[in-house]
């Protein structure tokens, strides 16, 4: 473990919160920032990291970031070994790019559609977390639920959720967030999968 496990996810959850919070009150800023199709036809490719940056109100950049907070220390202190101490960060903002691809390339030609918010990245540390203790409670609306069992709830509601499209809610950047949460987890640390394995057949019941 590392001296300062929270540098990092601190630092991007200050920097979201102060970027959002422009965004709340000035339209230009979040007109910039948010995902758009459109804007990338004009060579605006940093968007795929920006739009992490600005979120739709208070409770969704609370939400998020909340969950980074409680959940980002540990996959911190796990990445930080590589790529000279970066690890999380580029791991973070990898998560960005992933969660949104599939959504642009389903809607580059829509020019009513936009996507903001951390949430896919987010996504990623969370279940990440759940490779790590997939036991551990989460709190969910103040109910605490073993991380594994939120894991397979999460997913079934946001198949369901985004197959219903009738929600202003990218489901589809949950979903790729956390696939690339766990996936890149393992790629990097295969050893991982029999931690997790085992972790999970000590039923703590």
């Amino acid at each position: 473990m590392l001296d300062l496990p929270f540098n990092h996810t601190v630092t991007l959850i200050v920097i979201t919160a102060i970027i959002s919070f422009i965004a709340f009150s000035k339209e230009k800023v979040m007109n910039r920032l948010i995902f758009w199709p459109p804007a990338l036809e004009r060579g605006q490719y940093d968007r795929f990291i920006t739009h992490g940056f600005v979120h739709a109100d208070g409770t969704h950049l609370l939400f998020n970031m909340i969950t980074l907070f409680f959940f980002g220390s540990i996959i911190e202190s796990f990445y930080r070994q590589y790529l000279y101490d970066l690890g999380f960060v580029l791991f973070y903002l990898g998560g960005l790019i992933a969660a949104i691809l599939p959504s642009y390339l389903k809607h580059k030609n829509d020019h009513r559609w936009a996507s903001l918010g951390a949430s896919g990245a987010v996504s990623a540390v969370l279940f990440a977390y759940i490779l790590f203790e997939p036991w551990k409670l989460i709190f969910v609306f103040f109910i605490p639920v073993p991380a594994i069992i939120f894991a397979v709830l999460y997913v079934a509601y946001s198949i369901w959720s985004g197959k219903r499209g009738n929600s202003n809610i990218n489901h589809s950047a949950h979903l790729w967030g956390a696939a690339y949460g766990v996936i890149i987890t393992i790629m990097i640390e295969p050893r991982l999968i029999a931690h997790f394995l085992n972790k999970l057949s000590q039923l703590p019941f």
